[in-house]
């Protein structure tokens, strides 16, 4: 199947569905999976399919770790690499950059001490953070940096401040992911200047330079930290069902972060991606809503290590 041409019809041909305790469990073609569980839905993709397509001259391997580890390994021309950690399900333990000295840098822990995961997706409800809003004391246009609106520095600035609110300890990316409270401590970037087609995530070639300016951003602020972590959220608007949403959602969120890479040499593993479907609606309303369909960006650094300040 040319994933450049599948549509959102085609994908639910393809989905396999099975039960596992209490949820449902929906696998669909490039390694994803959706996880319904009473009234709550989600999506876990496997980013080492996005380091594949973005790397394709890089060498990759495979490696067992144990009976329950499995590890991707990306080198690249330069020498680096990208090592992925993933348990026997699939899910991410830790991402590590490897330099050609041979120093190794922790880029993203999702593992966190002391705390033992229960086998396949029985451990959902254990990566709920339950935080109040933050206090967002900057003006609205600093907190929400919208593209058709922002400079370069408006969006540098975002890429680059501390949370809005205190950040506790470190969590790991499960945990960011879940919590919206817990990743609105960041400010965000709304890429509102690109538009995809009803049903797809291909993004048309002449709406890819829309996204220099935030590519730009990113450059800087990397250069600045060559370790910082920034998510990709996808979202939708309501009309359509919760699987397609999410599944369209966060393969959106995987089209800009790869065109990031290719296009304008984002590396790779400074982003990762999640999809949320409906879920955190831009503008509140069940009718199709361009708005609402839409990508944002947000610097997690601090969430993952745990800091205060730049």
């Amino acid at each position: 199947m040319d994933a450049s041409r599948v549509r959102i019809e085609d994908l639910r041909r393809e989905r396999r569905e099975r039960r596992e305790g209490g949820r449902v469990i929906i696998e669909e073609p490039g390694n994803r999976t959706i996880v319904r569980q009473g009234n709550e839905v989600i999506i876990r993709s496997d980013e080492t399919e996005r380091f594949r397509r973005t790397y394709r001259d890089a060498d990759i391997r495979v490696e067992r770790r144990g009976s329950n580890e499995e590890v991707t390994i990306v080198r690249r021309p330069d020498g680096s690499e990208i090592l992925t950690v993933r348990d026997e399900d699939g899910n991410l333990i830790r991402r590590v950059r490897r330099e050609p000295a041979g120093r190794e840098v922790v880029l993203i822990e999702n593992r966190r001490g002391g705390i033992e995961r229960r086998p396949g997706y029985g451990y959902m409800e254990e990566e709920v953070i339950r935080l109040p809003p933050p206090n967002v004391r900057i003006p609205r246009e600093r907190y929400i940096v919208e593209t058709e609106r922002a400079s370069r520095a408006d969006i540098v600035e975002a890429f680059t401040a501390p949370p809005v609110e205190r950040v506790e300890r470190a969590y790991t990316l499960d945990e960011i992911r879940r919590s919206q409270p817990l990743r609105q401590r960041m400010p965000r970037v709304d890429l509102d200047t690109i538009t995809f087609e009803f049903g797809s995530w291909e993004l048309p070639a002449d709406q890819i330079d829309q996204l220099r300016v935030i590519a730009e951003g990113l450059r800087e602020a990397i250069s600045r930290n060559p370790n910082e972590i920034f998510l990709v959220e996808g979202h939708t608007d309501a009309v359509g069902a919760d699987e397609d949403n999410l599944t369209l959602s966060d393969r959106r969120a995987e089209t800009i972060a790869t065109i990031l890479t290719q296009r304008f040499q984002i590396p790779a593993e400074n982003l990762t991606t999640q999809g949320y479907g409906e879920q955190y609606l831009k503008v509140a309303t069940e009718a199709p809503e361009q708005q609402n369909r839409r990508v944002t960006l947000r610097r997690i650094t601090p969430l993952l290590q745990g800091q205060n300040q730049q």
